[in-house]
């Protein structure tokens, strides 16, 4: 059965080249969400002026993969004790956010959110916004598989191949 989940873990593109390697993720879209204009632009959005979220939508096939596993790696790839920012990546467009699609998933991200923090696995709280789901904007094709697109770019080089190797490194038995 394809179901649907939505992260924003910061730069799209990072989030994006995370999730396409995860065994049972059919799809990866980079789009916005959670803002107060529709239709917005990368442009719009850059400026922090829309409320919108760098955003993925994951399709994911929830018999090789779950949403609570997809949450796990989702928390455990980006810090989300820092409030609007991620990086070098700094404004309320960065922010890390779950838009979930019902109660059940919506329970499974505050499961998983006092999991983590029980376990101390992270020095800060998490702050982590937890919303309804709203409209979903997707981004324009340029941004759509960046990483695997653009390799040698330096953000990509200095940013998104380190959070690949750490992703293997421990959610290697998810990767396809």
């Amino acid at each position: 059965m394809t179901k649907i989940a939505y992260f924003a873990g910061g730069c799209f593109w990072c989030t994006e080249s995370i999730f396409q390697r995860i065994k049972g993720v059919i799809e990866v879209v980079p789009g916005y969400m959670g803002g107060h204009i529709k239709n917005p632009a990368y442009r719009e959005v850059c400026y922090g002026n829309t409320g919108h979220a760098e955003t993925i939508k994951v399709l994911y096939n929830k018999g090789l993969v779950s949403y609570s596993e997809l949450l796990e790696i989702f928390f455990l790839t980006h810090d989300p004790t820092t409030p609007n920012r991620q990086g070098n990546d700094i404004g309320s467009q960065y922010r890390s956010a779950v838009f979930y699609n019902d109660l059940d998933e919506k329970n499974q991200i505050e499961d998983c959110i006092n999991k983590l923090e029980k376990e101390a696995v992270f020095d800060n709280p998490i702050l982590t916004e937890i919303n309804t789901d709203c409209t979903f904007y997707s981004a324009e094709i340029e941004h759509h598989n960046y990483y695997n697109r653009n390799t040698e770019q330096p953000y990509c080089q200095f940013l998104i191949t380190p959070k690949i190797k750490k992703f293997n490194s421990i959610f290697n038995q998810y990767t396809s």
